[in-house]
């Protein structure tokens, strides 16, 4: 599908070993670049966040977070009594080498490093459901960036209808361009008083007109824009694809700028090239 590089998804679930949070953001970039923070419990798992990112992504700048709150103990604490006795054992050698009673009470105990037994976290439970969780925010994240694909497709179909209609009338310029470079000649050849010789005369016209012909690039331009159409309609990831096609666009319309003889031409030239350019500006957009 036409997906925009730009979203972002939040989603979380609870389990009995705590609450995960991921939030997703992406913007726009030429590559697929990822920028994971994960806790540092479950650091081991960015080799399969990426993976898992890379089946789902194709470009853009990714910034994930993943957020872990250990659930609440209810159990009744669970004491180190060994770590304990050598706790008390070395503050009373303190006090006796300070003559002085020992000053360690039960509260600072509990703080002490070791004291208090923690309950192992089952790591495999946790990453479990992070990648789950992961997958379903890469899921609405994914449905956020093809929301906004489709309204940038439509907003390329519309500059595509307009370029198309610059187009026809470009031709209908073209069709008359004959009768006023032949009328130009001729009122050339009157104010400098001068004998045309209706044969040259011709031959000059016809060397003009090829110069100037751009029967070409208003084909290439109609190619263009049906090239467009189809790889929308494809509905594939084609960022790059259409970046290089407006550059096709860039030069066909350049090269219409070069050869205009005509103010009228000039200006649609200007309002094709204003056109091509919103069209960039939204294919930059596109994964």
């Amino acid at each position: 599908m036409i997906c925009s590089m730009t979203g972002f998804a939040r989603d979380e679930t609870r389990g009995a070993f705590g609450t995960l949070v991921w939030e997703l953001r992406t913007v726009n970039h030429r590559y697929l670049d990822m920028s994971l923070r994960l806790p540092e419990e479950l650091r081991g798992l960015e080799p399969d966040c990426r993976e898992h990112v890379a089946t789902v992504l194709r470009r853009g700048k990714l910034d994930a977070q993943l957020r872990f709150e250990p659930a609440a103990g209810t159990a009744a604490l669970q004491l180190d009594e060994g770590q304990i006795g050598s706790v008390l054992a070395a503050a009373r050698r303190i006090a006796e080498l300070a003559g002085s009673p020992p000053s360690l009470n039960a509260l600072e105990l509990l703080r002490w490093p070791g004291v208090v037994r923690q309950p192992a976290l089952d790591l495999h439970a946790v990453s479990g459901a992070a990648l789950n969780l992961l997958d379903a925010t890469l899921a609405k994240l994914t449905a956020m960036r093809a929301d906004e694909g489709r309204r940038i497709a439509g907003v390329l179909r519309e500059r595509a209808r307009d370029i198309g209609a610059i187009v026809r009338e470009v031709r209908g310029h073209g069709d008359s361009l004959r009768t006023r470079l032949h009328d130009k000649l001729h009122a050339r050849f009157q104010e400098l008083k001068l004998a045309a010789d209706p044969l040259r005369l011709e031959q000059e016209l016809v060397l003009l007109l090829q110069r100037l012909d751009v029967a070409e690039e208003l084909d290439r331009l109609d190619s263009h824009l049906s090239e467009l159409e189809a790889i929308l309609k494809k509905g594939e990831a084609a960022g790059r694809r259409l970046d290089f096609l407006m550059q096709e666009f860039n030069r066909e319309a350049n090269t219409l700028g070069s050869k205009s003889q005509d103010s009228a031409v000039t200006r649609l030239v200007v309002e094709l090239k204003v056109l091509i350019e919103q069209m960039r500006e939204q294919v930059q957009n596109l994964e």
